[in-house]
Formats: structure tokens, C-alpha cells, sequence
């Protein structure tokens, strides 16, 4: 049997400005997205079988074990490109990023999941087939997978490296509230001012530069997101400088502590984290 032991990070988006809509449905968008050390820790083992067997386990019961988690479609894509049929894989899932809440918790453990079987199999495919795998699965496990600090273009899936800057960062996210890619997206669609600043293009030249400017952090998502969720709203009065993550419903201050009266009770708080130079990565 084969073993092997993965952390897949979290990220924010510094900036989220959604420009269009593509013709395949999805929307072409700049991001400067950002790993940071709250990590899912994933287990995966391989043996031998007489046929293709993938079995999913876990901490959480808030995600599917079946067929229709990411980690699963991940592990066929890569048995199919390899054009492998007898094995079984287990996959046991420690999960910590919250589900649906735009920090790429499904998209990360699908990265780690290609990472982990290349891995496995002695690097059979080479990182732009690993990449071109990422990019039909998903739109942010492209940079799951390389991790950093990164411009994301098209559906997020294009990402070009820039220099990472390490800062203290910290999460607040109301408990009992996801909301999907989808719905943020179908409910951007619907404002009528779709402008943005281009605060991605700003961060990034200061970024090159070796300089961080917290007034350019930036997401066109909230104003699509505001008018139905009040939670959301209260967070971005209450918690000063506070910025929403992708879809929602995380937001994230760069700080290491999340300064606020709200009652914690009700909150995911995760504080003292730092953005970091990685993605996908083994625990040796």
C-alpha cells in the first residue's frame, strides 16, 4: 500500500472584480488571490484492486462522501488521463476551511487530491498536464494548487505569480450561513452599475514593487450579495477595514485579531493567521 499526507490552504481574494459574462456561463474576472495557513489535511492511500474503487471519509458532516465531491471527480480526471482501473483509493478528509464560504475549501482539497495521486505515481504527468486537469475541474484550483499570491484572470484560471507579501490575517464568517459561487454570481448579473475601480491592476504593480496599499483591497461581489443578506452587511458595519472573500460569506481583516462587538457566539472567528508563499503541499 501507498501512502501519502497533504495540507491544502485556504485563500482570500485581495481583490474580486468580476468584468463579464462568458458565453459558457461563467464570468471573466481580475483577482489577486492570496493562500493562508488554515489548511484541510487530507490522507491518501492506494492499493491494489480489480477494479476502480475510491472510498471518501471524514471529519465533517457537512460534506458529501459520494461521488459529487470534488476530491472524487478530481481522483477520476487523474485515473482516467493515466488510464488506471484497478485501485483502490481511500481518501480520509480532516476538514477546517469552512464549506461555501469563498475561501476555495472544495477546490483546495480537489488541487491537494491531483498533487497527492502525481505524487503516487511517481510525477506521471507532467505540471501542465496537472494544470490543464485543474483548469476542467474548476476555477480556483489552478492556484490552489501553486499557491502564493497570484493575478487570476478568465474564470480564474489563468494565474500569473507575483511577489507575496506576509501579512497577519483573520477570518469572521456568521455560522449556518454558505453561499454558493452560483447564486453570488446570478445576483452580480442583476446590478446595474457592473463598474469597477481596477484596484487589481493597482495592487499588483505595488505588489511587483515590493509594497502593500490595504486601501486597494477590493470585491464587486459584496454589492451583489448586501441587499439579501443582512448578516453580511452587519459584519462589513461592525468589523473596521473588513473585506468579503470570493462568493462569501467569509470576510478577512489584515490583522492578526478581529477587533469587534459582535457576539462571537454566533461567528466562525479564526485569527492569527498569515499569508503564505505556498500552495498544495506533503506533511512529511
Amino acid at each position: 500500500m501507498k501512502r501519502i499526507k497533504v495540507k491544502a490552504p485556504a485563500k482570500v481574494n485581495l481583490t474580486l472584480e468580476v468584468l463579464n459574462r462568458r458565453d459558457d456561463g461563467f464570468h471573466n474576472i481580475q483577482s489577486i488571490m492570496q493562500a493562508i495557513s488554515l489548511y484541510d489535511y487530507l490522507i491518501f492511500e492506494l492499493e491494489n484492486s480489480n477494479k476502480l474503487e475510491i472510498i471518501l471519509n471524514g471529519n465533517s458532516k457537512e460534506i458529501p462522501y459520494n461521488e459529487s465531491n470534488l476530491i472524487y471527480k478530481a481522483a477520476v480526471k487523474f485515473f482516467e488521463k493515466i488510464l488506471v482501473s484497478n485501485v483502490k483509493l481511500n481518501v480520509y478528509i480532516e476538514k477546517n476551511i469552512p464549506i461555501a464560504a469563498g475561501l476555495a475549501g472544495g477546490s483546495t482539497d480537489a488541487a491537494a487530491t491531483l498533487y497527492a495521486l502525481n505524487k503516487l505515481y511517481e510525477n506521471i504527468l507532467s505540471d501542465d498536464e496537472i494544470n490543464l486537469l485543474c483548469a476542467k475541474l474548476g476555477s480556483d484550483l489552478n492556484f490552489c494548487l501553486n499557491g502564493g499570491c497570484a493575478l487570476c484572470l478568465g474564470r480564474g484560471e489563468i494565474i500569473e505569480s507575483i511577489p507575496f507579501f506576509e501579512q497577519s490575517i483573520s477570518l469572521i464568517k456568521p455560522k449556518n450561513l454558505g453561499i454558493s459561487a452560483k447564486e453570488a454570481y446570478m445576483n452580480f448579473a442583476k446590478l446595474i452599475d457592473k463598474s469597477n475601480p481596477d484596484n487589481t491592476t493597482k495592487l499588483k504593480d505595488l505588489l511587483k514593487k515590493g509594497q502593500f496599499d490595504k486601501s486597494l483591497i477590493y470585491n464587486s461581489l459584496e454589492y451583489a450579495l448586501f441587499p439579501y443578506y443582512e448578516q453580511l452587511r452587519i459584519i462589513k458595519h461592525k468589523v473596521k477595514d473588513s473585506l468579503m472573500s470570493g462568493s462569501g460569506s467569509t470576510f478577512f481583516v489584515l490583522n492578526d485579531k478581529i477587533e469587534t462587538d459582535l457576539n462571537r457566539n454566533n461567528y466562525e472567528i479564526f485569527e492569527n493567521l498569515k499569508t503564505i508563499s505556498k500552495g498544495v503541499e506533503e506533511v512529511l
